[in-house]
């Protein structure tokens, strides 16, 4: 975590910003400190890997937070069921950040994006272009792997499948994926690189930054052997497009420094800040057009599912309760 919550003070200040982030230090402060020196309106910040958002409802009217930096649609959608946001309203916004990336209440925005795809072995898989359907035919029987049915990024997957192929057949897709895995289901997006390397499996759901991130480790050289085994398949390129999940931002409900705040969320949602923003974090702006990190770049177009993401926000709880009922992390059963 980074700096003490307690920290900060709640009273409002004519030169500062008290920004709540899921976001490492290293990450954004560099940007931070642009706006900083664009704007001569300084900023704290406080970092944390959970809890955020039931923080700040704690705190209540004398939260000292005015922005939270998130980085799941889950995430932002649970900021507003506590109550905690209030509506961004800013024409500067809306011209920046496509209406597919903004919730419709204006409780939330998105800044950048990623795509949830699969890593294919160079060696063992031939095919260029697949969708998320095709997991679940019984070519792939013991050849796929994942981290659990469970975890945030494969509910935004199975709650797109819901949206784009109705209840029934994605509760029949996600069974025919589950009985297609190589094991139960565990470690994260890099160990489900990790595993195609080691031969255990041929495909994987895995997220694009992670391949970023793998790819320029210099501490740990060995996730590049496993970058370097696997190659990216976008799926459903060819009809619908990718599922892709957001970091975004809400604008706090009891905002002590809401003008300061709503300075920063229209700096984030910039051309410049959101290229800066995907680039250090190995995402995609969300504006179209805007220059993407070489290493992502490189891993080929990208042709987002057009559904709204508040709409695909709609479909989580009955695909978390999908994955229990057929029981997902279980494994395959036949």
């Amino acid at each position: 975590m980074g700096a003490g919550l307690s920290g900060l003070s709640a009273a409002a200040a004519a030169d500062e910003v008290n920004v709540y982030s899921y976001r490492q230090p290293e990450l954004i402060q560099p940007l931070l400190d642009k706006f900083t020196k664009e704007t001569g309106i300084r900023t704290n910040v406080v970092t944390a890997s959970s809890g955020l958002e039931e923080r700040i409802a704690a705190e209540g009217e004398f939260s000292p937070a005015d922005v939270l930096l998130s980085v799941d649609v889950g995430r932002l959608e649970n900021a507003k069921a506590l109550g905690i946001t209030q509506p961004i309203v800013s024409p500067i916004v809306d011209k920046n950040i496509p209406a597919i990336y903004r919730d419709p209440d204006g409780s939330w925005i998105g800044l950048a994006m990623r795509a949830r795809v699969f890593y294919a072995s160079k060696e063992r898989v031939k095919e260029t272009a697949l969708d998320y359907e095709d997991l679940a035919k019984p070519e792939w029987k013991g050849r796929v792997c994942t981290r659990s049915g469970q975890h945030v990024y494969n509910i935004g997957l199975f709650a797109s499948l819901i949206a784009n192929d109705g209840e029934a057949k994605a509760t029949e897709i996600i069974e025919g994926i589950k009985n297609n895995l190589n094991g139960k289901p565990s470690g994260n997006d890099r160990s489900q690189a990790k595993a195609i390397y080691a031969g255990e499996c041929d495909i994987a759901l895995g997220n694009t930054y992670y391949v970023g991130l793998m790819e320029t480790d210099d501490r740990e050289p060995e996730q590049k052997k496993w970058a370097s085994a696997m190659r990216v398949i976008f799926p459903n390129a060819n009809n619908r497009g990718t599922q892709v999940n957001i970091s975004g931002v809400i604008l706090a409900k009891h905002a002590p420094n809401k003008a300061n705040a709503m300075k920063l969320i229209e700096y984030l949602s910039s051309d410049e800040a959101q290229e800066y923003y995907a680039d250090v974090n190995f995402e995609y702006p969300v504006e179209p057009g805007l220059k993407v990190n070489p290493v992502i770049a490189a891993l080929g177009p990208l042709k987002p599912d057009p559904l709204p993401l508040a709409e695909l926000v709609k479909y989580r709880k009955l695909a978390s309760e999908i994955v229990d009922k057929v029981h997902f992390d279980d494994g395959p059963s036949n």
